[in-house]
């Protein structure tokens, strides 16, 4: 596709960037032979992308707006480092123009497209007015600058119902609204604005008509500097929640030969309206009713998250595909020679809880596996030691599998899925084999709703009692000392008379249990709870725990942090790794209902209510903010407003951030006083002796 024997103008290529995109970048510099430069925040100190560089720049703080978004500190950052040019990955600088031209007046080259094919892509309304103008089909509606919502609002009944009102900046879903009833139009004309002045800083809309059961298909784009333009066929990005995508693939199993080729034509016409160069991809939405009919969405004027699926279908890597076209190389390869073989499968691994509607996680790594198979490839930007807090994104890495078919693919990418290990931290990992499962997806059923229609038939596993018993034995080896042979510090229970069993309370999901533990690791007895004991034999080689219970063996992988234990079942007959977080002592007791928690480690925002107010049920009370996710925490009873934090501050999970005092209830009435029945408190406090007689 390009000369690869030719050399190119840069030695040394800095990465602005972080997580698994700048180790994937830092493998293709490696194999160019170019020298890699890693930027850090404070928190990306020991991060695996900063270990795996040739060299490290330290930018600033954690938040991202004084390190990894502030353009001045990125150029100054590569000016010191030698660097002839950057890459920016995806996501914070990457397509924005000012970072581009700051670049360009250093004399740094940018490895990506050009600034004002960044500027009018970045504009949704000037992006859709300019592929019009090469008759690629764009959604019916209406865009322009400057609409007034009572624009909006009047040609709504034209576009028909149900409507997508979008903001013309940005994107990831914020801002957007789907409108089913024209009466509902002005409340979510106000709110998107908000939403879109919020995070984009532009709160101009414009609305789309909203097309029923739509498939997002995008077209992998490549441009030189000499007006050749190629296609590298689609992906299928329908599997998404919330606007976000969660599982790609690559070719769509929607599309036939003939629409194939006319949307990458229509692909290619995109990136010819903006003289485009570099690698860009150009998103397109289908009706999965009206397969052979797509309309243009917008275009991404960088490499995807989604791109390795690409690459194992054409075996063209897009990286180096950056840095040559940058160098001025020109493409060799004509649109023939562009072959799709095979079948790609890419599942995003999030640092989440699905169980807990996929809020934020976080915590450090203390144990990690990532699968090695062939036809599978791992995109991570993982080690053991990584903390993974609540200032970036949530995605941990990236899970690909390749086959043959797409069957094949599907399969090899649920064992990859099932051999990713990642203890510290709770992922979604055990959702994406159950999406992976669901029999639509298996046939290519797909459309953008599918996931969340799925999603709320998903049930966390909860802990076994193998799990409970594995963490028991794990927390109960590490109490033995050193010096063997003491029967007084040795934990075996021995005791003049009768043993007295090693017992440890641990909580995992909504259980609570007893384990008790007598003997020694290779002669003991276990019960959990009131279970008849079992015999036991336990031997602990660093993290891997074997067992064997009543004669069954068993594997584990066991890590200990901050009171919490992290089990996997590994022994090769379970079918499905399952990860469990075990607490070895009791959390704090939640007063009732009334108490509001943080349901992720993250900062507070905004603080909607007032110390002392009185509110409703459901009335907003504190924001929380974690990894570019906002969530509003409600009253959960009617009372009175007590704070405990304040905007700014950094909170943990389960933290208490406020609680709403129920009303006194009203006093009983004068006169003779009701005969009632004592209370079941009232006759335990009296048979104790606490209630005075009169």
């Amino acid at each position: 596709m390009l000369h690869k024997s030719q050399p190119v103008p840069f030695d040394t290529v800095l990465i602005a960037n972080r997580g698994e995109i700048a180790v994937r970048v830092i493998r293709t510099l490696r194999s160019m032979g170019i020298r890699s430069v890693a930027v850090y925040s404070d928190a990306d100190v020991d991060a695996r992308h900063v270990h795996e560089a040739d060299a490290a720049v330290r930018l600033g703080p954690a938040p991202a707006r004084e390190s990894y978004l502030d353009i001045d500190r990125v150029v100054d950052a590569a000016l010191r480092s030698g660097a002839q040019a950057v890459h920016p990955g995806y996501g914070f600088l990457s397509e924005n123009p000012a970072f581009a031209a700051a670049l360009a007046k250093a004399g740094i080259v940018f490895l990506g497209p050009p600034t004002h094919a960044i500027e009018i892509m970045g504009d949704k309304i000037a992006a859709k007015t300019e592929v019009s103008k090469f008759g690629v089909p764009v959604v019916p509606g209406i865009a322009r600058p400057g609409l007034t919502d009572a624009e909006l609002i009047a040609a709504a009944p034209e576009i028909g119902f149900p409507v997508l009102v979008k903001p013309s900046a940005g994107g990831g879903g914020k801002g957007m609204r789907r409108v089913e009833r024209a009466e509902d139009l002005p409340a979510a004309l106000i709110s998107a604005r908000r939403e879109a002045a919020a995070s984009f800083g532009d709160d101009t809309l414009f609305l789309e008509r909203f097309v029923t059961r739509p498939r997002h298909i995008e077209v992998q784009v490549l441009a030189d500097q000499h007006g050749h333009v190629l296609h590298l066929g689609e992906r299928e990005c329908s599997l998404q929640r919330r606007h976000q995508k969660v599982i790609e693939e690559a070719p769509s199993p929607l599309l036939d030969a003939a629409t194939r080729a006319r949307i990458g034509a229509a692909a290619c016409n995109t990136a010819r309206s903006v003289d485009y160069v570099g690698v860009g991809t150009v998103e397109f939405i289908v009706s999965a009713d009206r397969p052979d009919e797509f309309f243009f969405m917008e275009m991404n004027t960088r490499l995807q998250v989604e791109h390795p699926v690409t690459e194992l279908i054409t075996g063209v890597d897009l990286v180096e595909c950056q840095v040559r076209v940058a160098a001025g190389q020109k493409l060799a390869a004509a649109q023939e020679d562009i072959l799709l073989t095979g079948h790609a499968v890419e599942a995003r691994v999030y640092a989440e809880d699905p169980g807990r509607d996929f809020l934020p996680t976080g915590g450090t790594v203390l144990a990690l596996a990532e699968p090695g198979d062939a036809g599978v490839r791992v995109d991570s930007g993982l080690r053991v030691g990584s903390v993974v807090g609540s200032d970036y994104d949530p995605m941990l890495s990236k899970v690909i599998a390749y086959a043959p078919e797409r069957a094949g693919a599907l399969a090899k990418l649920d064992q990859a899925l099932a051999e990713t290990l990642v203890l510290g931290v709770r992922t979604n990992t055990d959702f994406l084999r159950f999406l992976l499962a669901d029999p639509d997806v298996q046939a290519g059923r797909l459309d953008t709703g599918l996931l969340d229609r799925r999603a709320v038939d998903f049930r966390a596993a909860a802990v076994t009692d193998a799990q409970f018993v594995a963490a028991a034995v794990f927390d109960w080896i590490r109490r033995w000392p050193d010096a063997p042979h003491d029967p007084w510090a040795e934990p075996t229970g021995w005791r003049l008379g009768v043993p007295a069993p090693v017992t440890t309370r641990l909580t995992g999901g909504d259980r609570t249990v007893h384990v008790a533990i007598t003997g020694r690791p290779e002669a003991a007895e276990v019960r959990v709870d009131e279970e008849e004991p079992r015999p036991l034999r336990a031997s602990l080689d660093g993290d891997a725990l074997t067992l064997t219970v009543d004669g069954v063996r068993g594997g584990y992988r066991v890590a200990a942090h901050a009171g919490q234990l992290w089990v996997a079942d590994t022994t090769a007959v379970v079918s499905v790794r399952e990860v469990a977080e075990v607490s070895v002592r009791a959390g704090a007791e939640q007063v009732g209902d009334a108490e509001i928690r943080s349901p992720m480690p993250g900062s507070v925002i905004a603080v909607p209510a007032t110390a002392g107010a009185e509110v409703e049920a459901g009335a907003p009370i504190v924001v929380v903010e974690a990894m570019k996710m906002e969530h509003t925490l409600t009253a959960p009873i009617a009372g009175t407003v007590e704070l405990l934090v304040n905007p700014g501050a950094q909170v943990q999970v389960d933290q208490v951030l406020a609680r709403i005092v129920p009303a006194a209830p009203d006093p009983a009435p004068t006169g003779d006083p009701a005969v009632t029945e004592p209370s079941a408190a009232d006759a335990a406090a009296e048979s104790n002796g606490k209630v005075s007689q009169p």
